[in-house]
């Protein structure tokens, strides 16, 4: 009997993180849905170029918006561990 999730099979397409910019491979069965970065934690939806052509696409991020967003990220982090961030202040 075939195995039902047969991962050496598995298909993927890439796509930029729209957060950080890193190229991420990803299965095709999450085209469609949110998917999150693994280097930055980034939440966007999983989409190809066909996809991208037909629908309309959000702005993509600035450097300037992408620093301030893992900034902002760092600093929850840094929270969360009971760290205080002017400790890392320059």
């Amino acid at each position: 009997m075939p195995e039902l999730h047969d991962t050496s099979r598995a298909v993927y397409f890439h796509q930029g993180c729209p957060v950080c910019g890193r190229r991420l491979q990803i299965d095709v069965n999450l085209l469609g849905r949110r998917v999150y970065c693994q280097h930055c934690g980034g939440g966007f939806v999983a989409m190809d170029d066909a996809m991208i052509g037909g629908l309309a696409c959000p702005k993509p991020i600035d450097a300037a918006s992408r620093v301030d967003v893992l900034l902002q990220r760092a600093a929850m982090a840094l929270e969360r561990a009971g760290v205080d961030a002017d400790d890392f202040s320059v």
